[in-house]
């Protein structure tokens, strides 16, 4: 574009007619002579012609009509889309040696853009003003600006399409390499999982495999019960008279004063008026009151200088589900912390998640009735790491997927706590829970309550006779191809749990919610089945496995038993309608 304003020297320097023009000038009369002029000085300047009379500042006009003593005026009268300009035009490139612009050129001038200019600069403006200083060192007439800016979109979109090509091909290289290494160590754990267990069914006697009809059944004895360690009478019994009459809430207080975990808690206002023991103790009474249920009526009535519309103020504005989680990440940080490794072993990595009905309000829009609980209520999912320590807690409806829940867990617990292993119950477990554990980098190890009819895949096809100890619960080889095929998908969703980007929940709906099954959805599928075979060689293979998972569901069960004695009041139920009350 031409600038608006120009001082007296930019005019005379830029924009004088020399005798010779002037001469060329001569012969034109009227709007013809002024045009003409114009549009010989603005060529002389930018090597181009103006799109539009627009494109002329008044200024100029003025300037150039004084020179050849002509009223400015007379500039609107010049068509500019008649045979004159054409003429007038074609005079002017024959006069500087210029032509016209062939769709080669343009074809060219886009090869030049994608290999010289595109790589280092994509801005339009920029290379407009560089495809115009081209033109005019070879010579030619530009094409209008839209068509300019047509032809450099045009490169960039060449350019895009060969790196992303390029980039891609790379990639796949990349990536072939990656899943034949991915689907070989998974080949490779089948094959030795599958050979150590056929090798050892003839000594295993937890274990037997039996053959009824055309089906092929698994049979797993219960455990023989272990002695209670020595010490273990003598520990509850100390425990019991040293803190038998201990409070719920002086173990909160004095949790407080060690970690002071309250801190967590901050106004969700821009100012605060209370100070910070008056904050700390009214924050604790409604801490306590919401954990054991009791309520803050209750609550107040015990306590001196302390009335309900206080407690109430301090849980509406102070307490939130976010502040409420980071407290907790600071307790169970500090347990950990705080525990001798010669008691309590080396940091854990493994945990159990299961969850536990509570009942609560009709009108609740998540309270659902489920025969299996004989009621009513919600569903509160734990994850509790071996040595009791709850790490993260989530609230469900009574239908929804406990296999999303246990993921959630995993990934969104705020501590200090990396977790490799996971134990579950029947209902925490899928084939595709198997595979998101596998691509998320952690280890699901369920306890199946239909052990019996479980079945093991082939890693190959072609050799029926490659397991005859297990024959009878073998069946089909892994369809290796569609996890091939669909690997990148798979892991592009695995990819999106981790960091947050879609809900689990969101994500298995949408494999499930569909009558024809999603290609990726039927590769997590076969993905499972593989991750699922590994683990049950390893399961019935081992003893010490199959106590490993029932001893760490044991522990989340006991945290469900616990909390029937924390959160006693109302029966147990959460009397209230509010999501974030629950």
């Amino acid at each position: 574009m031409v600038k608006a304003n120009w001082d007296t020297e930019e005019l005379i320097e830029n924009w004088t007619l020399l005798p010779a023009e002037l001469n060329l000038v001569g012969n034109k009369v009227g709007a013809n002579k002024i045009g003409f002029a114009v549009l010989l000085k603005y060529f002389q300047h930018f090597a181009r012609f103006p799109d539009s009379p627009k494109e002329i500042p008044d200024v100029i006009v003025s300037y150039i009509a004084q020179q050849i003593q002509i009223p400015s005026n007379s500039y609107s009268d010049y068509d500019w889309q008649g045979r004159s300009i054409t003429n007038h035009r074609a005079a002017i490139r024959k006069l500087f040696g210029f032509r016209v612009a062939k769709v080669t050129d343009g074809e060219e001038t886009v090869d030049w853009l994608k290999a010289e200019i595109i790589e280092s600069e994509q801005r339009i403006e920029p290379i407009t003003e560089l495809v115009y200083k081209r033109f005019r060192e070879l010579q030619i007439e530009p094409p209008t600006r839209g068509r300019v800016e047509r032809l450099i979109k045009s490169a960039v979109a060449k350019y895009e399409a060969d790196f992303a090509e390029q980039t891609l091909n790379k990639l796949t290289r990349e990536i072939t390499e990656q899943v034949e290494t991915f689907i070989s160590g998974l080949q490779q754990q089948m094959e030795e999982g599958l050979e150590k267990l056929d090798k050892g069914m003839p000594k295993n006697k937890g274990v037997g495999i039996l053959s009824k009809g055309n089906k092929g059944l698994i049979r797993l004895s219960p455990f023989d019960a272990l002695p209670d360690p020595i010490n273990l009478r003598q520990l509850k019994g100390e425990i019991n008279r040293l803190w038998h009459k201990t409070s719920l809430l002086d173990i909160l207080k004095e949790t407080d004063l060690r970690i002071d975990f309250t801190r967590k808690f901050k106004s969700m206002g821009t100012r605060e008026i209370l100070d910070r023991e008056t904050l700390q103790k009214r924050l604790l009474l409604c801490l306590f009151g919401m954990g054991t249920n009791t309520g803050l009526k209750r609550i107040n009535t015990g306590i001196d200088g302390e009335n309900y519309q206080d407690l109430i103020y301090v849980r509406r504005r102070y307490i939130h589900k976010d502040q409420l989680r980071s407290a907790i990440a600071e307790i169970v940080n500090a347990t950990f912390e705080i525990r001798l490794p010669h008691i309590w072993g080396e940091g854990t990595t493994t945990c159990a998640s299961d969850s536990k009905h509570f009942g609560a309000w009709e009108q609740n829009l998540i309270t659902q009735y489920h025969l299996r609980y004989g009621g009513r209520g919600v569903m509160i999912y734990w994850h509790v790491e071996k040595n009791s320590t709850c790490i993260y807690s989530q609230l469900k409806t009574c239908s929804s997927s406990e296999v999303s829940a246990m993921i959630n867990g995993v990934l969104k617990h705020c501590t200090s706590m990396e977790v490799k292993k996971n134990y579950v119950d029947s209902h925490g477990q899928s084939e595709v829970a198997f595979a998101f554990t596998h691509l998320l980098g952690f280890q699901l190890m369920p306890r199946l309550k239909r052990i019996k009819v479980q079945k093991l895949y082939r890693p190959h096809a072609g050799v029926p006779d490659a397991y005859p100890n297990l024959e009878p619960v073998m069946t089909r080889p892994i369809n290796w191809d569609l996890i091939r095929q669909q690997y990148d998908q798979m892991v592009k969703y695995a990819t999106a749990l981790r960091l947050g980007t879609a809900e689990t929940e969101a994500i298995l709906k949408r494999f499930s919610k569909n009558p024809f099954k999603h290609p990726t959805y039927l590769a997590l599928m076969e993905l499972g089945r593989v991750i699922k075979t590994i683990f049950l060689c390893q399961y019935l293979d081992s003893e010490a496995v199959r106590r490993e998972i029932n001893e760490g569901l044991n522990v989340v069960e006991r945290w469900n038993g616990v909390n029937n004695f924390i959160f006693y009041g109302k029966g147990g139920e959460f009397a209230s309608n509010r999501l974030d009350i629950l």
